[in-house]
């Protein structure tokens, strides 16, 4: 899922500098709510995992 909001971050960086800001606008809006779908995916599952008991993963 931060793949996808790195992609489209790049996409977003690519169309401003070309000019085209409308793609770019709504390309980093894209961005920024896949990536924050992705912190709190994050921070559910590693509150699911610290209630289960088990350390994290190092």
């Amino acid at each position: 899922m931060l793949n996808w909001a790195l992609t489209f971050l790049v996409i977003a960086l690519i169309a401003a500098v070309l000019g085209f800001g409308g793609i770019a606008t709504v390309s980093a809006n894209i961005a920024q709510v896949i990536f924050v779908v992705f912190l709190l995916l994050f921070v559910i599952a590693a509150f699911a995992h610290a209630l289960r008991g088990k350390t994290p993963p190092t």
